[in-house]
């Protein structure tokens, strides 16, 4: 979501400033952050040992959304025959051209695959933050490039500082894919302070001139302010003032995934009305829980060979002996692990195409309430 949709659309279309309504949108931006917030605050009774992430935990946590909502994409994407016809060359050649830099990255060095995934999905989750905030900024009505690089700014500080902080830490007692994956800079220890009153200053200069458009009596924008709060409290406490693989898992997975996944829902639901004989909108009848029960399927599917051919965790789930060593050989695990990684791959690629203004449909627009739903046909 590296593009806000919204400078295409007239701002008199913006009928208020939030996505889907305040009940909603509080809901999910502020519940996803309040959730996340209590369960690390519960992480000594809720976590294994040492902070660790419990087998339910990755359950609900990583396999249910965080790698479900990769597969939410689905249903913008491969699911809508119409679209994938449309785009086909697109969505034939992002699927090879990420197996084929994975496989001839892991040839080369298995860390420097890892390291690379890790970087890219750090750069997906920070620009997903500021999509949110623009096309916030464009339901307000907001037209101000100050006000858009302060928003910018806003969000790379509150990211930025918690990222800087880690590689100047490492090792945690986390890490974003497997140990290694990022790069330990013990050099930036000296940067963490004064990038600490960076943080702190460019935050604040966010809220100085929220209150200062608010006493001017400009454009009303909640919820574009719960997105930098929860972003910034959120990113903070996982990764700077808490050191638990438990605590990490559900400030990050959490805030990220259950807004994408309401925004698929959202999608979904105006495509199902838009192009009815798709496999999308069959699916669609069936209500969110079948939107959610064929992403947690494809995600299922997907970590089953995922352990079953490298990880080799979870036999009691995904089935097959518990093995001490390692099912593939190194040729192998080049040409296997980037298959497997194909589908997040994807769509981090994917997500910065999307949603730029250029490529909004009517669907696309009226899933963010740009316009109003169609009547549903007799």
């Amino acid at each position: 979501m590296t593009t806000a949709i919204a400078p295409a659309l007239p701002a008199r279309r913006a009928a208020g400033p939030w996505i889907w309504g305040a009940r909603a949108d509080v809901a999910i931006f502020g519940g996803s952050a309040l959730l996340a917030l209590a369960l690390a605050a519960l992480s000594p009774a809720l976590s294994d040992d040492d902070g660790a992430l419990p087998s339910w935990g990755w359950l609900l946590f990583v396999l249910a959304v965080d790698v479900a909502h990769v597969h939410t994409t689905l249903f913008r994407t491969y699911l809508d025959s119409e679209e994938l016809g449309r785009r086909r060359a697109l969505y034939i050649a992002v699927p090879a051209a990420c197996w084929a830099a994975g496989a001839a990255l892991h040839l080369a060095s298995e860390r420097a695959f890892w390291s690379v995934l890790a970087y890219v999905a750090v750069i997906h989750f920070v620009r997903q933050q500021i999509g949110w905030v623009a096309i916030y900024r464009a339901r307000a009505g907001e037209r101000s490039r100050l006000g858009r690089l302060i928003d910018d700014a806003a969000i790379y500080a509150a990211t930025g500082f918690p990222l800087l902080y880690w590689h100047a830490h490492l090792p945690r007692a986390f890490r974003w894919f497997v140990d290694g994956d990022f790069v330990a800079a013990p050099l930036l220890a000296s940067l963490v302070r004064p990038a600490f009153g960076l943080w702190a200053g460019i935050l604040g200069v966010y809220v100085a001139r929220a209150a200062w458009v608010a006493a001017r009596g400009g454009p009303a924008n909640p919820g574009k302010h719960l997105v930098v709060a929860t972003t910034a409290i959120t990113w903070y406490v996982g990764i700077v003032a808490t050191d638990t693989d438990f605590q990490f898992t559900v400030t990050n997975v959490l805030v990220h995934g259950i807004p994408y996944m309401a925004l698929l829902w959202a999608y979904t639901r105006e495509r199902a009305r838009e192009a009815p004989r798709t496999l999308v909108a069959r699916i669609a009848t069936g209500g969110v829980l079948a939107f959610l029960a064929t992403a947690l399927a494809f995600a299922f599917v997907e970590e089953m060979f995922w352990d079953r051919l490298v990880w080799h965790d979870r036999p009691s789930l995904f089935g097959g002996p518990e093995r001490q060593g390692p099912l593939l050989g190194p040729a192998a695990r080049a040409l296997v692990v980037p298959l497997l990684a194909v589908p997040q791959a994807t769509h981090y690629v994917l997500d910065a195409v999307l949603w730029r203004r250029r490529d909004t449909g009517k669907a696309q627009a009226r899933a963010l309430g740009f316009t109003a739903a169609p009547r549903a046909s007799a």
